[in-house]
């Protein structure tokens, strides 16, 4: 039986949940179809967490418009969602008299672009705001900030799902089929739906489903990075992203403060065909380290953690040559079809003005009627570890599994992880508890606490062991009991 909607978003990252959102201000059905078991698994969640100015896009493309006005807002946005946001500023750091060129023809880019906050400091300045920096001189942009992509996604996408959208995890689009009455059937791995529109916000798979609906010609790569993540104690030696003076076509590696008070070290940049494999080879980790250490040297061995890396769907023209984000509806070849393309970095600071761009695409050819139920505002959970001494107390005699720390690291209780594993969206894998609560994201990573989460997934859910996933399908934890 298929299942009908008016608008069917495919991909469940920052874009496709912010689209969703946006969607459910008007009376219609969504719905979302993700290939993976939860949002932000692929290019959303990869990411260094950075809010950019808009200084580094050519003036007047997309990248620089809805950079800048996503920039602007995400105070206002991160207060209604109810997820840490902090307005850090940034540096760009130079040393040589090219190096202030290049500054100065990015601060006037800046400007250009309607970035507010920009000046050029000098030494002493530099110190005062990173005193473990090394360089001359530097382009500060006092408004640019950091967020918890994780928590950012989830927050869309929940507001969304509260608002009506429906989200089904483990639903790779392989088919898209337009109807006489011009409606799409969309076939999936996991059944088949009907809708009246379509969205395209499949990153990586962009290409993919461009394809399907007819718009073809689209060259699609892949930009792979790769990350270390470094112990928290070392976060108050950093307190906002530091770069180097970019490139045309790349910011460099840089080092960035978390919301949570780690350091990222990267991305380096690597062109490649494979969308799926996120290894990090030792080899580039050492130029991570070696590269960023230039730039603040307290990178050691001893405060690595994680590493990880994320791919960028960047979309070039014939001659390599990288374009800037399409969006658009293409009436003779696939109406009622919003077509996104090569959307990447600034994707993450500009997802809500992306999905206000798609959304008055669709409102130019449909009547779109409000949705007077629409609530803007989503309430995220309690941390524990966030709370003063005196709500700690307060939360204990309420629930005595605010008392029983499962994560030591990050002090995740029983009742934060309970609270994850009901989480509205309906989401049971290791990752995404870990992805709302931080358990298994402290030094240890898991060593201590990742098989009592398990145990609370299982015990929770009815969900027996060898049916647990880590993150993706088939990705079991358990195969068997070990003993008899």
């Amino acid at each position: 039986m298929q299942q009908q909607f008016d608008v069917l978003i495919i991909g469940g990252g920052v874009v496709g949940s912010a689209v969703a959102r946006e969607l459910t201000r008007y009376k219609l059905q969504i719905g979302v179809l993700e290939k993976n078991l939860d949002v932000c698994n692929e290019t959303s969640g990869r990411n260094s967490g950075v809010i950019h100015g808009g200084f580094a896009y050519d003036t007047g493309s997309l990248k620089a418009r809805l950079c800048v006005e996503g920039n602007q807002e995400f105070d206002h946005i991160a207060e209604e969602l109810d997820v840490p946001f902090r307005r850090t500023g940034k540096l760009l750091v130079g040393n040589t008299d090219e190096d202030m060129k290049n500054l100065e023809k990015t601060m006037l880019q800046g400007k250009r672009n309607g970035v507010r906050g920009l000046t050029l400091i000098g030494r002493k300045r530099l110190h005062e705001l990173v005193p473990a920096v090394q360089g001359e001189f530097a382009l500060f942009s006092s408004g640019s900030g950091i967020v918890d992509p994780f928590r950012y996604t989830i927050a869309l996408a929940e507001n969304a799902a509260l608002n009506g959208a429906s989200f089904f995890f483990g639903h790779e689009v392989t088919a898209i089929r337009r109807n006489p009455d011009q409606s799409y059937t969309v076939t999936t791995t996991d059944g088949f739906f009907r809708t009246r529109w379509i969205v395209n916000c499949a990153g990586l798979g962009c290409g993919s489903i461009s394809n399907m609906l007819g718009i073809t010609g689209y060259r699609i790569i892949g930009s792979k990075g790769d990350y270390i993540i470094l112990d928290k104690k070392t976060g108050s030696l950093l307190p906002m992203p530091v770069y180097p003076v970019p490139s045309n076509t790349y910011m460099g590696v840089h080092v960035t403060p978390t919301v949570d008070g780690n350091v990222i070290i990267g991305p380096n940049a690597e062109n490649v065909t494979n969308f799926t494999y996120y290894g990090v080879s030792q080899k580039s980790i050492d130029f991570l380290a070696q590269n960023a250490s230039e730039l603040w040297p307290c990178i050691h061995r001893a405060d690595y953690i994680r590493n990880y890396s994320g791919i960028l769907p960047k979309w070039v023209d014939k001659n390599g040559v990288i374009q800037d984000f399409k969006i658009e509806v293409r009436d003779e070849v696939a109406p009622q079809a919003v077509n996104l393309i090569g959307i990447e970095s600034p994707g993450l600071t500009a997802a809500l003005p992306i999905a206000r761009r798609v959304v008055s695409l669709i409102a130019e050819r449909t009547d779109l009627k409000p949705n007077s139920d629409f609530q803007p505002r989503r309430k995220g959970p309690e941390r524990f570890a966030l709370q003063s001494e005196e709500r700690k107390r307060e939360l204990v005699a309420l629930d005595p599994d605010y008392g029983d720390v499962i994560c030591r690291c990050e002090e995740v209780t029983k009742a934060d992880i309970i609270q994850a594993i009901h989480n509205p969206l309906g989401v049971h894998t290791l990752t995404g508890i870990k992805y709302r609560t931080r358990s298994m994201m402290g030094r240890c990573q898991g060593g201590y606490c990742q098989m009592r989460v398990a145990e609370l997934i299982e015990q929770e859910l009815g969900i027996p062991p060898e049916k647990l996933l880590y993150e993706r399908k088939n990705s079991r934890i358990f195969t068997g009991k070990v003993r008899g």
